[in-house]
């Protein structure tokens, strides 16, 4: 009886969220839970993503000094740069004094996104 070895592996294809936008737009809501937190439970919700951002875990406690939220304002910002997206400081202060938790959910998803990116196997032999 012959036996068919095995020479080489399937090599896995990973899919990342690589781009220069927001993966989602700012009042897209992928999980109610999140959502719901952000919205009845706000310091808190905005607590624990700057936590998990690698701030303070108080920081966002700050935000009621100012005409804009400073906080959400320079985490916007930190998120847009440390993934790479372009877009503007007008929108990020916009979307900071108006959106305040839609804010904070959409840098938590970005955070999700390009932290946990999708993984696609390739299981079709080469």
């Amino acid at each position: 009886m012959a036996t068919k070895m095995v020479i080489q592996q399937p090599k896995p294809l990973v899919v990342a969220a690589a781009s220069d936008q927001w993966s989602t737009s700012i009042c897209e809501c992928d999980s109610v839970n999140e959502c719901c937190f952000s919205v009845w439970c706000f310091p808190c919700f905005a607590c624990v993503t700057a936590r998990d951002h690698g701030e303070c875990l108080c920081l966002p406690l700050l935000d009621s000094c100012g005409c804009i939220p400073p906080i959400t304002l320079s985490m916007r910002v930190s998120t847009r740069r440390r993934y790479g997206i372009t877009d503007s400081i007008c929108n990020d202060c916009v979307y900071s004094l108006f959106c305040g938790p839609c804010s904070w959910c959409q840098i938590r998803r970005e955070m999700k996104a390009r932290l946990h990116p999708v993984t696609l196997f390739n299981n079709r032999p080469t």
